[in-house]
């Protein structure tokens, strides 16, 4: 992962300024521009008497609500007024002239009495509320003397008034050297509290925004790697079948975000051993250059064929398949040996149901079938005896025994044919109705084992992309293969199940054997180098002149080590 990429800068600057703003804001109520501050609360303001807007009695009254003067139109209000800023407020800080401090205008009404209430931790400022210090009333003026506040300290005055009517304005005046006097938002007796405070409320709201500025930057924001220097012309694709989705997948992506190019891919996959073939005759007959022709292999180029470059792009990983009336979880490879030499013809000699064996397999052009003779049987297949892959044209043949031009075509006859056995590669083996996958000693075809490397499944192969000498930098084949290696080519890679030779795993898995064959050896298309620098070589390889003997399942070990699976040469 980029972690220094633009998005991850600019998703981390935003939740940074989510919640910056929260702090500063926050900070700027209590702080900023005035460091004192008086709030004061309507808590309740009812009606005694009548309701002088309404002009209809909203209520009874008996005692001496009824009988005292006024009260007819009577209301009662209590109010806090409270220190809730950061500084404690002295006496001194009141800059009123006369001797009261703060000033209570109640409009429309004329007060009658006033009571005040003080917690018993604070009642020593009830001393306060004298004549001499500016307490008292006139009107619908209440003059209130300069009490000192710490901060978070409070008082409430009852105040019982005639006239108006109630939720008229009632307002808190004071001149407070360096800081202000505000209305705080209160809840009535008869109304729901607020869930969350005004500065709660709005601390939610900015993050809130930042949080879906950033999902809207994550979402927008395009993940695929952008073509590498797009270039137009045409290009065709040849090759692998069992990887021709993923260059029809990549082709198409190219096209489209080149389209400014002009860019024409076509895909023509015939196997790979027919796209070698093909590449070397384009580019003999191009006699200078390198045709806009690419290759892909299921493995490594034949020897002698200096003029092809390989680019080395994932590696694919392929399953043997049976019919689902099969019923076999896996086999070991000398059991699959067994199976491609003839010596088995019915399942039943494996543990599996009373059925026939009959082999289904692809021609002799298939990459798929070379990498399952190269990994797997480590020789060839025994003789095609069927057409139709049902009967028998071969009396003699120990088994049915088909050849097919493609994956797809091997895979439904799988299915359809009971008894039958093949191989595909896997992506197409996983989504493929009827047939049953096979482990092989012991490991699933799982891409994920493979990538991981905890898994020593045989049945993978690296695949290669070839060109005929160097394409130019500015060709479309360069262009193509950049973006299929590096480029968007990666997530189809991925999604179709091989591993891109790009990533980190698939550096390991791609990178090539360690070590060089003894002097004296010629390997064939079956022979396999080690990395302990010792040589399996199929049945028929020549070792320093001589004839390797067939080993009892095909392979003969040299150099006199033991051997580990490195590369093919």
């Amino acid at each position: 992962m980029e972690w220094l990429s633009a998005e991850n800068l600019v998703a981390v600057a935003t939740a940074l300024l989510g919640i910056v703003a929260s702090a500063v804001m926050v900070w700027y109520e209590r702080r900023v521009p005035r460091r004192r501050r008086i709030g004061y609360r309507v808590q309740l303001d009812a009606p005694i008497g009548d309701d002088g807007r309404s002009g209809r009695p909203v209520n009874r009254r008996v005692g001496w609500f009824d009988t005292a003067a006024g009260m007819t139109d009577a209301s009662m209000v209590l109010l806090r007024i409270e220190n809730d800023g950061w500084e404690s407020i002295g006496r001194e800080h009141y800059q009123n002239p006369g001797t009261h401090g703060m000033t209570v205008e109640f409009e429309g009404r004329t007060i009658l009495g006033v009571s005040v209430t003080q917690p018993t931790a604070t009642s020593h400022l009830v001393e306060h509320f004298t004549a001499e210090r500016g307490f008292g009333y006139q009107g619908g003026t209440l003059h209130l003397p300069r009490v000192p506040l710490n901060r978070g300290a409070y008082f409430k005055l009852l105040v019982l008034l005639s006239g108006g009517g109630v939720n008229d304005g009632i307002e808190l005046r004071c001149d407070l050297s360096d800081g202000e006097v505000h209305r705080n938002r209160s809840a009535t007796p008869d109304e729901k509290a607020p869930l969350f405070s005004r500065a709660a409320r709005l601390i939610t709201i900015t993050l809130t925004l930042c949080v879906v500025a950033l999902a809207v930057i994550v979402v927008a924001q395009d993940d695929s790697p952008p073509p590498i220097g797009c270039e137009g012309g045409t290009l065709t694709l040849t090759g692998s079948t069992a990887f021709a989705p993923v260059l029809r997948e990549v082709a198409e992506a190219y096209e489209e975000d080149c389209a400014a190019d002009d860019p024409r891919i076509e895909v023509d996959a015939h196997g790979s051993t027919s796209g070698i073939r093909r590449l070397l005759t384009a580019g003999a007959e191009t006699g200078h250059g390198s045709p806009p022709l690419i290759a892909l292999s299921d493995g490594p180029k034949p020897a002698g064929t200096p003029e092809l470059r390989e680019n080395r792009i994932a590696v694919s990983v392929f399953a043997l398949v049976v019919h689902e009336g099969v019923d076999l979880r896996g086999l070991t490879t000398a059991d699959v040996r067994r199976l491609y030499r003839g010596e088995i013809t019915n399942w039943k000699q494996l543990g599996g149901p009373d059925l026939p064996v009959t082999l289904v397999s692809r021609d002799a052009n298939s990459g798929t079938r070379q990498v399952f003779q190269r990994r797997v049987l480590g020789r060839g297949e025994i003789a095609n005896s069927s057409v139709d892959c049902v009967h028998k044209d071969d009396p003699t043949a120990p088994v049915v025994r088909c050849e097919l031009g493609s994956t797809e075509e091997v895979l439904k006859t799988v299915a359809a044919v009971r008894g039958a056995v093949g191989y595909s590669e896997l992506n197409l083996a996983t989504r493929a109705e009827g047939v049953r996958r096979l482990d092989l000693d012991g490991h699933p075809a799982s891409l994920d084992a493979i990538e991981s490397g905890t898994s020593a499944y045989p049945y993978q192969e690296i695949e290669y992309a070839y060109t005929y000498g160097r394409p130019p930098r500015d060709s479309l084949t360069s262009s193509f293969l950049t973006y299929l290696a590096r480029g968007l080519g990666q997530d189809v890679i991925r999604t179709q199940n091989h591993v891109p030779c790009a990533t980190p795993a698939g550096t390991r898995l791609c990178a090539p054997a360690a070590g060089s064959p003894p002097a004296g050896l010629r390997l064939t298309p079956y022979g396999h180098w080690g990395a302990n620098n010792c040589c399996t070589p199929g049945a028929g390889d020549v070792v320093a002149g001589r004839a390797v003997p067939r080993a009892p399942e095909g392979r003969a070990a040299v150099c006199g080590q033991s051997c580990r699976w490195g590369g093919t040469l």
